[in-house]
Protein backbone atom coordinates (compact mmCIF):
# COMPACT_ATOMS: atom_id res chain seq x y z
CA UNK A 1 0.00 0.00 0.00
CA UNK A 2 3.06 2.12 0.87
CA UNK A 3 3.51 2.26 -3.34
CA UNK A 4 -0.26 2.74 -4.14
CA UNK A 5 -1.17 5.64 -1.67
CA UNK A 6 0.25 8.80 -1.98
CA UNK A 7 2.22 10.25 0.73
CA UNK A 8 0.23 13.31 0.70
CA UNK A 9 -2.80 10.92 1.93
CA UNK A 10 -0.66 9.44 4.58
CA UNK A 11 0.00 13.23 5.81
CA UNK A 12 -3.34 13.86 5.97
CA UNK A 13 -4.72 10.95 7.82
CA UNK A 14 -1.61 12.64 10.70
CA UNK A 15 -1.62 16.01 9.46
CA UNK A 16 -3.86 17.99 11.81
CA UNK A 17 -4.44 17.41 15.56
CA UNK A 18 -7.70 16.00 15.41
CA UNK A 19 -7.39 13.74 11.64
CA UNK A 20 -5.93 11.41 13.22
CA UNK A 21 -8.37 11.21 16.47
CA UNK A 22 -11.11 10.76 13.44
CA UNK A 23 -9.44 8.33 11.60
CA UNK A 24 -9.07 5.87 14.81
CA UNK A 25 -12.90 6.68 15.45
CA UNK A 26 -13.65 5.45 11.87
CA UNK A 27 -11.28 2.65 12.83
CA UNK A 28 -13.03 1.81 16.12
CA UNK A 29 -16.34 2.18 14.04
CA UNK A 30 -15.54 0.25 11.10
CA UNK A 31 -13.67 -2.44 13.33
CA UNK A 32 -16.83 -3.12 15.57
CA UNK A 33 -18.50 -3.99 12.06
CA UNK A 34 -15.61 -6.53 11.03
CA UNK A 35 -15.94 -8.29 14.37
CA UNK A 36 -19.80 -8.67 14.12
CA UNK A 37 -19.57 -9.93 10.62
CA UNK A 38 -16.66 -12.31 11.50
CA UNK A 39 -19.35 -14.04 13.69
CA UNK A 40 -21.95 -13.94 12.05
CA UNK A 41 -23.91 -17.62 10.59
CA UNK A 42 -23.21 -17.06 6.85
CA UNK A 43 -19.44 -18.34 6.21
CA UNK A 44 -18.92 -15.95 3.52
CA UNK A 45 -20.08 -12.76 5.68
CA UNK A 46 -17.37 -13.93 8.31
CA UNK A 47 -14.75 -14.48 5.56
CA UNK A 48 -16.15 -10.66 4.13
CA UNK A 49 -15.27 -9.32 7.75
CA UNK A 50 -11.97 -10.53 7.92
CA UNK A 51 -10.69 -9.05 4.88
CA UNK A 52 -12.58 -6.44 5.72
CA UNK A 53 -10.51 -5.68 9.14
CA UNK A 54 -7.04 -6.69 7.14
CA UNK A 55 -7.64 -3.75 5.13
CA UNK A 56 -8.43 -1.79 7.90
CA UNK A 57 -5.12 -2.81 9.65
CA UNK A 58 -3.46 -1.99 6.54
CA UNK A 59 -4.74 1.54 6.08
CA UNK A 60 -4.46 2.33 9.92
CA UNK A 61 -0.59 1.52 9.76
CA UNK A 62 0.34 3.23 6.70
CA UNK A 63 1.46 6.55 8.68
CA UNK A 64 3.67 4.22 11.12
CA UNK A 65 5.04 2.32 8.07
CA UNK A 66 5.84 5.19 6.10
CA UNK A 67 7.58 6.85 9.29
CA UNK A 68 9.65 3.56 9.62
CA UNK A 69 10.69 3.30 6.24
CA UNK A 70 11.35 6.93 5.52
CA UNK A 71 13.15 7.66 8.99
CA UNK A 72 14.68 5.12 11.01
CA UNK A 73 16.55 3.06 8.23
CA UNK A 74 13.63 1.48 6.47
CA UNK A 75 12.81 -2.25 6.66
CA UNK A 76 14.92 -3.02 9.28
CA UNK A 77 12.94 -1.62 12.35
CA UNK A 78 10.03 -3.33 10.96
CA UNK A 79 11.78 -6.36 10.57
CA UNK A 80 13.05 -6.18 14.24
CA UNK A 81 9.63 -5.56 15.54
CA UNK A 82 7.87 -8.25 13.63
CA UNK A 83 10.20 -10.53 14.50
CA UNK A 84 9.57 -9.44 17.98
CA UNK A 85 5.79 -10.07 17.93
CA UNK A 86 5.93 -13.37 16.34
CA UNK A 87 8.79 -14.61 19.14
CA UNK A 88 6.34 -12.89 22.47
CA UNK A 89 3.02 -14.46 20.55
CA UNK A 90 4.45 -17.73 20.38
CA UNK A 91 5.72 -17.57 23.94
CA UNK A 92 2.06 -16.53 24.82
CA UNK A 93 0.58 -18.95 23.16
CA UNK A 94 2.42 -21.53 24.28
CA UNK A 95 1.76 -20.56 28.00
CA UNK A 96 -2.04 -20.45 26.72
CA UNK A 97 -2.00 -24.07 25.65
CA UNK A 98 0.23 -25.86 27.75
CA UNK A 99 -1.21 -24.26 31.34
CA UNK A 100 -3.80 -25.88 32.95
CA UNK A 101 -4.41 -22.23 34.34
CA UNK A 102 -8.08 -20.70 32.93
CA UNK A 103 -6.67 -16.84 32.23
CA UNK A 104 -10.67 -15.45 32.05
CA UNK A 105 -9.66 -13.20 34.87
CA UNK A 106 -8.02 -11.10 32.44
CA UNK A 107 -10.56 -10.05 30.38
CA UNK A 108 -11.72 -7.35 33.70
CA UNK A 109 -7.96 -6.01 33.39
CA UNK A 110 -7.47 -5.44 29.51
CA UNK A 111 -11.32 -3.86 29.78
CA UNK A 112 -9.95 -1.16 32.43
CA UNK A 113 -6.84 -0.93 30.56
CA UNK A 114 -8.62 -0.62 27.29
CA UNK A 115 -10.77 2.07 28.90
CA UNK A 116 -7.64 3.70 30.36
CA UNK A 117 -5.29 3.48 27.58
CA UNK A 118 -8.48 5.27 24.77
CA UNK A 119 -8.49 7.92 27.66
CA UNK A 120 -4.87 8.68 27.37
CA UNK A 121 -4.46 8.69 23.56
CA UNK A 122 -7.65 10.96 23.38
CA UNK A 123 -6.26 13.09 26.23
CA UNK A 124 -2.90 13.02 24.28
CA UNK A 125 -4.47 14.28 20.88
CA UNK A 126 -6.76 16.95 22.43
CA UNK A 127 -4.03 18.31 24.55
CA UNK A 128 -1.09 17.85 22.58
CA UNK A 129 0.72 15.97 24.82
CA UNK A 130 2.98 12.56 23.75
CA UNK A 131 2.47 9.47 25.77
CA UNK A 132 6.12 8.47 25.49
CA UNK A 133 8.30 5.05 26.26
CA UNK A 134 6.46 4.18 28.70
CA UNK A 135 2.86 4.04 27.42
CA UNK A 136 3.83 2.15 24.51
CA UNK A 137 5.42 -0.39 27.21
CA UNK A 138 2.19 -0.60 28.73
CA UNK A 139 0.44 -1.09 25.33
CA UNK A 140 3.20 -3.84 25.18
CA UNK A 141 1.99 -5.42 28.12
CA UNK A 142 -2.18 -4.79 27.71
CA UNK A 143 -1.83 -6.54 24.16
CA UNK A 144 0.13 -9.64 25.72
CA UNK A 145 -2.56 -10.07 28.25
CA UNK A 146 -4.90 -9.86 25.88
CA UNK A 147 -3.41 -12.14 23.38
CA UNK A 148 -3.24 -14.61 26.56
CA UNK A 149 -6.62 -14.22 27.50
CA UNK A 150 -7.98 -14.62 23.90
CA UNK A 151 -5.43 -17.82 23.23
CA UNK A 152 -6.89 -19.15 26.26
CA UNK A 153 -10.53 -18.37 25.63
CA UNK A 154 -9.99 -20.02 21.60
CA UNK A 155 -8.85 -23.49 23.35
CA UNK A 156 -11.58 -23.44 25.83
CA UNK A 157 -14.76 -21.20 24.33
CA UNK A 158 -15.04 -20.88 20.77
CA UNK A 159 -16.86 -23.35 18.78
CA UNK A 160 -15.17 -25.01 16.19
CA UNK A 161 -17.74 -22.94 13.47
CA UNK A 162 -16.11 -19.61 15.10
CA UNK A 163 -12.86 -20.02 13.92
CA UNK A 164 -13.13 -16.92 11.34
CA UNK A 165 -14.34 -14.48 14.44
CA UNK A 166 -11.95 -16.18 16.79
CA UNK A 167 -9.21 -15.26 14.00
CA UNK A 168 -10.02 -11.79 13.78
CA UNK A 169 -10.02 -11.36 17.61
CA UNK A 170 -6.56 -12.99 17.71
CA UNK A 171 -5.17 -10.62 14.51
CA UNK A 172 -6.17 -7.57 16.19
CA UNK A 173 -4.28 -7.96 19.03
CA UNK A 174 -1.15 -9.13 17.32
CA UNK A 175 -1.59 -6.06 15.08
CA UNK A 176 -1.51 -3.72 18.65
CA UNK A 177 1.42 -5.62 20.14
CA UNK A 178 3.29 -4.90 16.77
CA UNK A 179 2.39 -1.24 16.98
CA UNK A 180 3.76 -0.63 20.07
CA UNK A 181 7.07 -2.53 19.78
CA UNK A 182 7.06 -0.87 16.34
CA UNK A 183 6.69 2.37 18.26
CA UNK A 184 9.01 1.48 20.76
CA UNK A 185 11.99 0.73 18.63
CA UNK A 186 11.04 3.38 16.47
CA UNK A 187 11.62 6.20 19.47
CA UNK A 188 14.95 4.67 20.15
CA UNK A 189 16.44 5.39 16.68
CA UNK A 190 14.71 8.77 15.85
Amino acid sequence: MLQIVPAEMIYMMIGQRYSWLLVLGVFWLASYLASKWSMAQSRSTQYLGLVFYIILQAVIFLPMMYMAMAYTGGGEVIFQAATLTVAMFAGISAVAFTSKKDFSFLRNVITIGGFIAIGLIVAGMIFGFNLGLWFSVGMVILASATILYQTSKLKESYSTNQYVGASLQLFASIMLLFWYILRILMSRRG
